[in-house]
């Protein structure tokens, strides 16, 4: 008599599937730990899996993955990884870090939510059990935030600035490093670097054979990812919410996906309207680190990359700027000849603490004026130290010989510089920093957005584009010299611009408009 066939039931083949993929087994873990959340699936989250199971493969050991908050980030790579690797690997050792210790005491939770559930524990017990698993007793193999299974794989959690003594581990996984309200503090940002570089990284046990990841959204130019891709040799996986022109995510398998310009990344779940909301809620500045993974909004913040208006040497016939607004529409912005002649011409310098490599620029430039119109005329930019400072001042003073006053704030090396030289060159005047640099960039951005601030044409210099993108990302940005400089001579000839007749104010200051009776 033939043996009957038994065929597998259909939890066996999820389960079988589950073991096969990370994403399928994301789909069925999902209930488990969110009952009350339908799962939604989406493309991101296979993009996602697929670069950690490449991670688990050998085949990526730095990762990073930016994507914004809510996306299910935290549950497909802190929680649901893990415990699907241990499917493959039980004997991996894993360190998990985040900026609060409750969010990672919440995520230890979750994983060994999963592993003790009966699904797990009726499809894959035969891998590994947990140690002490059944007993009351929760000593240090099976806490909150340490556990171990029996084929000594064991998962460790902690906080950034935790203690990870005595603890290494093959994967090191850090889960948001910064907390969103304290990310534009210089302090606690350098805080989660220095933990990172200085005692994370070093509790791989095999620095070659060991992975990393990194998932976060971004919130400011040198967060942590910033600081990484700086260093480089990180793969990067970067899915804003709303794509920003066509992109294409490359995948480990060697797929593509096209994203077209302004393609919504998860529109059953936030689609254009509750993305617009969210924008309205948080503001620009963080909308645009934490949903688009850019620390400052591409049109800017504080300074608008539309506001800026363009000038060209006498002859030239060059192209005009074209910029995208706002609402995705694209603005031509035409140049005009340079002025001949100007009212008033100035210097304005910001200088630096010291010469070094990480050091911030040495910032100096040359403005003119025309009633109300102000043109930056050039620029010396470099990390240079307190002699070749002196230098530089010297040499845009030859090169602009009427700008007369010279301004120089009255920090860093500014009042060794103006000691120096205020006998040697006249018009030398120390600008004490009395405001903060947003309050200083918020003053003079009425007469930027007015259409009274020329720039050169980016054709002519090659370090105006650095410039703009150094005022759109202000003051989220890495750098903000330029800026400072930019607004400590806006700050003085915009107000000797509006000493103009009565009947030109109205004229002059109409947002948009340009006096062109040159």
């Amino acid at each position: 008599m033939a043996k009957k066939l038994k065929l597998p039931t259909l939890e066996q083949v999820q389960a079988e599937l589950s073991r096969r993929s990370l994403s399928t087994y994301i789909k069925h873990a999902w209930p488990i730990i969110e009952p009350g959340t339908e799962y939604l699936h989406n493309w991101h989250i296979d993009a996602i899996a697929e670069h950690l199971e490449a991670v688990t493969a050998g085949q990526i050991k730095r990762l990073i993955i930016n994507i914004p908050p809510r996306y299910a980030k935290s549950i497909t790579v802190t929680v649901m990884w893990p415990t699907w690797e241990w499917l493959h690997h039980p004997e991996t050792r894993w360190i998990f870090a985040s900026y609060s210790a409750s969010l990672s005491t919440k995520h230890s939770m979750d994983r060994r939510t999963i592993i003790m559930s009966e699904w797990y524990q009726r499809n894959f017990d035969k891998v590994f059990k947990l140690a002490n698993a059944g007993s009351r007793d929760q000593n240090m193999l099976n806490t909150k935030s340490e556990f171990q299974n029996d084929k000594r794989g064991t998962m460790f959690s902690t906080s950034v600035g935790g203690s990870v003594t005595g603890i290494g581990g093959n994967r090191i996984v850090i889960d948001d490093p910064h907390n969103p309200k304290e990310a534009q503090s210089d302090a606690e940002r350098r805080a989660g670097i220095t933990f990172f570089d200085q005692t994370l990284y070093t509790r791989l046990d095999d620095k070659k054979k060991g992975a990393i990841v990194v998932v976060m959204q971004r919130l400011h130019e040198s967060d942590l990812t910033g600081h990484l891709l700086q260093q480089g040799g990180w793969e990067h996986l970067c899915i804003p919410a709303t794509s920003e022109g066509k992109t294409v995510i490359s995948l480990p398998s060697g797929k593509e996906i096209e994203r077209e310009d302004g393609h919504i990344l998860w529109p059953e779940r936030e689609g254009k309207e509750e993305l617009e909301q969210t924008k309205r809620a948080l503001g620009s500045y963080a909308y645009a680190g934490q949903y688009q993974q850019r620390p400052a909004p591409s049109e800017g913040g504080i300074l608008k990359r539309h506001w800026w208006r363009y000038w060209h040497f006498p002859g030239q016939k060059l192209p005009p700027v074209t910029v995208r607004l706002p609402d995705g529409e694209y603005l031509n912005i035409e140049n005009i000849p340079l002025p001949e002649r100007f009212d008033e011409q100035i210097q304005s310098w910001d200088m630096a603490f010291k010469d070094t490599k990480t050091s911030a620029y040495v910032a100096g430039q040359a403005w003119g004026r025309v009633r109300a119109d102000c043109f930056l005329l050039d620029q010396i930019r470099d990390k240079l130290d307190f002699v070749k400072t002196v230098e530089a001042v010297k040499t845009l003073t030859a090169k602009w010989p009427r700008a007369h006053a010279k301004l120089i704030e009255d920090k860093a090396n500014g009042p060794a510089v103006i000691a120096s030289l205020q006998h040697d060159i006249p018009g030398i005047i120390a600008i004490p920093a009395k405001d903060s640099k947003e309050a200083r960039a918020h003053a003079i951005s009425p007469f930027i957005e007015a259409g009274n601030v020329y720039l050169p044409h980016p054709q002519i210099f090659n370090w105006v584009d650095d410039l703009i993108e150094e005022a759109v990302s202000f003051p989220n940005g890495k750098y903000k010299d330029q800026v400072d400089t930019l607004t400590q001579a806006l700050a003085r000839l915009s107000f000797e611009g509006n000493k103009v007749p009565t009947d030109m104010r109205p004229f002059q200051l109409v947002s948009g408009s340009r006096w062109r009776g040159r």
